[in-house]
């Protein structure tokens, strides 16, 4: 409000929970009473994980898949049927490099992810009877951000103890930025990261073998990172 022309009237907040599933049309209902439209939806709710499977109980899974997938598909049906009814929107999820590769100490995070990637690209060939509401997968690497002081661990009542330096991380803002050109410009999906990341995503993308090849050498040194107290993604640049 201090640096803009909006008014009060403009900005509605409204707590949400992903998880309570039944509470999603009501809040989508909220909104348009107040705005009367729902231009952009961007799905940008969920948390990480750092642990090892075998480490690692069940429903810690069943909880990541619940928030970070069920969640995220619910809120979209509701405010879709909304662009639908009236034929223009934009569905901005913020999924990850790690909906493309696949990684130790977040294999259920890399499916929750990868779930979104598959859920999206069959959306959108569900809508092409209405051009002009967009689909578009924002996929970051890694970003300095809390998500790694709120992860998953081994069971659902642990914390992460130590997070580790995140200062080697892409910067919040430019993230922030490069996300919002990709809206802008109706990029179906966008690979927001450095390099050496964003190179390791086209292994993914173009040569899985040797992409495989390089994961188990770098996964034993992520593995021993995080053992060690040191950021697990810190593996990919050293």
């Amino acid at each position: 409000l201090e640096i803009s022309s909006l008014s009060e009237n403009d900005i509605l907040v409204l707590r949400l929970d992903l998880t309570d599933r039944s509470s999603h049309e009501a809040a989508t209902n909220s909104v348009l009473k107040h705005f009367g439209k729902i231009d952009v939806l961007v799905n940008n709710g969920g948390r990480s994980q750092r642990s090892l499977f075998v480490d690692t109980n069940l429903d810690v899974y069943n909880a990541i898949i619940e928030l970070n997938y069920l969640g995220t598909i619910s809120l979209t049906k509701h405010v879709l049927n909304h662009m639908i009814q009236r034929r223009k929107g934009k569905i901005v999820t913020v999924s990850s490099v790690m909906g493309i590769m696949g990684a130790p100490l977040a294999t259920g995070y890399c499916a929750s992810k990868h779930a979104l990637q598959g859920f999206f690209n069959s959306l959108r060939t569900e809508l092409t009877d209405y051009p002009e509401i967009s689909v578009i997968q924002i996929c970051p690497g890694p970003v300095q951000s809390q998500i790694i002081q709120n992860v998953f661990t081994e069971n659902l009542a642990k914390s992460l103890e130590n997070s580790g330096d995140q200062s080697h991380k892409m910067p919040t803002d430019r993230c922030a930025r490069l996300t919002l050109v990709s809206v802008a410009n109706d990029v179906k999906e966008a690979w927001i990261s450095d390099h050496p990341y964003l190179a390791v995503c086209y292994l993914w993308q173009y040569a899985p073998t040797w992409a495989w090849w390089l994961m188990n050498r770098m996964g034993k040194r992520r593995i021993q990172n995080f053992k060690s107290g040191i950021d697990a993604d810190a593996s990919y640049s050293r």
